[in-house]
């Protein structure tokens, strides 16, 4: 069983292209839910909130830089003064930065990486997760990857990231269900979007119509918030059928 999410707040992080993008936009457009969206890009994230706020729903947007501590607090506050609650924190914020063979993947990359993909998300959570327990409620979605999955070469260092993400993110679940908060890790396939900007990774060849797209996340993720309370999606794992997952 769904409901609607009118009338309810959905924090989303990288909101100014891919995955994130679509989301906050299919949120405004079936629902008009309320939106505190942030990412790097202002530009781009300047257009997400004009679609958002065409469809009716009240959005408040900022430049954040999720590997900036502040970014999350700054999140978390624009949430209370506007709205007086969090319904949603949908952590999407995230990339490869670079794929290569492992010698040449420096410390600086390597922590950028780990900062972008994995500490962030556990900033999030930890900023987000007293107002959640105060309040008794809250859906949590972490992304991970196909790569914490599968094994490719270049991608260690990232998949090792997107695994940690997996290993918090159950460990959170198990942590915050009594308190009636669910944590939902979501997996996705390859899918060409802004993510192909990392160095050394080009757009994927593929028949588009078989790929896995922006939307197929944002809906999976709409049903997973609009499920009522008490019923929880743990996993969800999206991928598209272009793309050759070796073992699946």
């Amino acid at each position: 069983m769904a409901e609607s999410l009118k009338g309810k707040v959905a924090v989303i992080s990288g909101a100014a292209s891919g995955f994130a993008k679509a989301t906050a936009e299919l949120f405004a457009e079936l629902d008009q839910c309320n939106l505190v969206i942030f990412d790097l890009d202002e530009e781009r994230l300047e257009d997400t909130a004009k679609n958002c706020e065409s469809f009716g729903s009240k959005v408040i947007s900022f430049k954040g830089d999720v590997t900036k501590p502040d970014t999350f607090d700054r999140a978390l506050k624009e949430s209370l003064d506007n709205f007086g609650k969090v319904d949603f924190l949908i952590n999407y914020a995230g990339g490869a930065v670079k794929v290569a063979p492992i010698e040449e993947m420096t410390d600086d990359v390597n922590q950028k990486i780990i900062d972008l993909n994995l500490t962030s998300v556990i900033r999030s959570c930890r900023t987000f997760t007293p107002q959640f327990k105060e309040q008794g409620f809250g859906k949590i979605i972490n992304v991970s990857s196909v790569c914490d999955r599968r094994s490719w070469p270049g991608w260690s260092v990232y998949s090792a990231a997107k695994a940690a993400v997996n290993a918090f993110s159950k460990c959170l679940y198990t942590e915050l269900r009594p308190h009636g908060i669910c944590v939902t890790l979501l997996v996705p396939g390859g899918s060409n979007t802004s993510f192909q900007s990392a160095e050394g990774l080009d757009a994927f060849e593929w028949d588009e119509s078989l790929a896995v797209r922006p939307e197929h996340f944002a809906d999976m993720v709409y049903q997973a918030c609009a499920l009522t309370r008490g019923g929880c999606v743990s996993e969800m794992n999206v991928y598209g059928l272009a793309q050759d997952i070796s073992g699946f």
